[in-house]
């Protein structure tokens, strides 16, 4: 049930939009071309099982999980800029 000028589906459209939206900058993460044989960050090898399970591999698991904790940043977008949102 939507209110005012928005459709009814509007809200089921703003979530539909938030989630491929984060599937699309996920996708753009990921790495790509040739894999490389030791880390970008600290010139630890990287395993043989882990350059063949994820391609374009730069970086040790350890070098990583610091990468991946550092980007983990926010909730994401605010769509419906509801007070409740803005005041977290």
């Amino acid at each position: 049930m939507a209110g005012g000028w928005a459709s009814d589906g509007a809200v089921q459209d703003q979530i539909d939009s938030s989630i491929e939206d984060a599937v699309a900058r996920a996708r753009g993460q990921l790495p790509q071309g040739e894999s490389l044989s030791r880390c970008e960050e600290c010139d630890a090898p990287i395993p043989q099982a882990r350059r063949e399970a994820i391609k374009g591999v730069r970086l040790c698991v350890v070098c990583q999980a610091e990468q991946d904790k550092a980007n983990a940043g926010g909730a994401g977008y605010n769509r419906r800029a509801s007070k409740d949102s803005q005041l977290r």
